[in-house]
């Protein structure tokens, strides 16, 4: 019973995650692309205006300048997706990784930890790492020198990646680094974009003179925030991808990965401003970059693809699906864990296990499965599966 309630509760956590993730993400990416596209008016009173056409009506959207003592009524703010969505995001967190954390934080092989120990370094790396990018932020020395503080941060998050690869779980480690950097973003929205906005207001409603260091650093913080948006959503999915957390070098893949996500949001940001596909190039980069990782995460099962092998039978790793594997996948599970089989995956004959050998293959040689290796599978049994799967998949 207790299992199903939190099946319930984590769909339902998801699900509101999605939605909020959806809302702040969206509004994100068009304010950005308004920006971007805005052009100048002969009214001293507009700083930029363009038209727009959707859902069969016309739209003209302008970017004002308010005179001091005025404030129009009602104000739009645009804050609870952003906190909703860092909200239901730790508590999914919690729900699944630190409820779960046997099997999904924790790998011994990684290092071995106590659950009780995993959370409260995962939690610890939240605030942490947080406090660390605010206050480099925060500092004359990003006032004076944003550039050299841009690449302090971009070392800072290769250091991340190196430590949570090396304290968690492939899997773990991956959703780690995303909750850290969607944990900055939520911060930046609360702890300086939105008290620097209000301090805007209420220096425009008492007609003084606005403070040009809130507007710096709100948009550095909003630039930030545009552009770890796509890395974070890659580590929010990659759970579901093995072939890429669960290379021995997955620092790097998460580290080349993210790289992907930069060059694409980069090059939408540049196309909007320059108005045509010179960016092009930077796709092309993010392409080979996106490929030539996914080679290089995935060359020891090619290699293992490619080697001569003899003939393996299934009777000689039928034992080993029955112990290892069986247990989450059956008809009737016997893992208190999981009352039905995940995602479905049946492997209680050979028939179904064959039909799985494509699967299989990437699962095991991820060693994403068994999942936390609760059911301790050797890596000479895992060597056998995997040279198995490859000759099944052998025209």
């Amino acid at each position: 019973m207790e299992t199903i309630l939190v099946e319930w509760a984590s769909l339902a956590v998801r699900w509101i995650h999605i939605i909020t993730a959806f809302a702040w993400i969206g509004a994100s990416f068009y304010f950005n692309w308004l920006l971007n596209h805005l052009l100048q008016s002969e009214d001293p009173k507009v700083a930029g205006q363009l038209w727009a056409l959707h859902a069969g009506g016309f739209f003209n959207v302008e970017k004002r300048n308010i005179e001091p003592g005025h404030l129009p009524a009602p104000l739009h703010w645009f804050k609870w997706e952003s906190y909703w969505t860092w909200i239901s995001g730790f508590s999914l967190l919690a729900l699944t990784y630190y409820l779960g954390a046997d099997a999904y934080l924790i790998d011994p092989s990684v290092l071995a930890l106590e659950p009780w120990q995993a959370i409260l370094l995962s939690l610890g790396l939240l605030l942490g790492s947080w406090l660390v990018y605010h206050f480099l932020w925060k500092s004359e020395f990003a006032h004076q020198k944003p550039n050299l503080a841009m690449l302090l941060t971009a070392v800072f998050i290769m250091f991340l990646a190196i430590v949570v690869t090396h304290i968690f779980s492939g899997r773990g480690a991956f959703l780690q680094m995303g909750a850290m950097l969607a944990t900055w973003m939520t911060g930046n929205v609360f702890f300086v974009i939105m008290p620097g906005q209000r301090k805007l207001v209420k220096a425009t409603v008492e007609g003084l003179p606005q403070d040009k260091r809130l507007s710096a650093e709100a948009g550095w913080r909003s630039l930030h925030n545009n552009y770890l948006t796509l890395p974070v959503m890659f580590c929010m999915i990659s759970n579901h991808y093995p072939a890429s957390f669960g290379s021995h070098w997955n620092w790097a893949v998460l580290l080349a990965l993210f790289m992907v996500g930069v060059l694409v949001r980069h090059y939408f940001n540049a196309r909007t401003k320059q108005g045509n596909w010179k960016p092009l190039w930077l796709l092309i980069i993010a392409f080979v970059m996106f490929v030539g990782t996914a080679l290089f995460a995935s060359y020891p099962q090619i290699k293992l693809s490619l080697e001569q092998a003899s003939a393996i039978s299934y009777s000689q790793v039928q034992p080993i699906f029955a112990q290892r594997c069986v247990a989450c996948h059956a008809a009737k599970t016997t893992h208190p864990a999981f009352p039905v089989a995940q995602k479905g995956v049946l492997l209680e004959t050979e028939d179904q296990v064959r039909k799985q050998a494509a699967l299989i293959a990437t699962q095991v040689s991820s060693k994403a499965m068994p999942l936390g290796n609760l059911t301790q599978m050797t890596d000479e049994e895992r060597a056998l599966v995997l040279k198995w799967a490859q000759q099944v998949q052998q025209p």
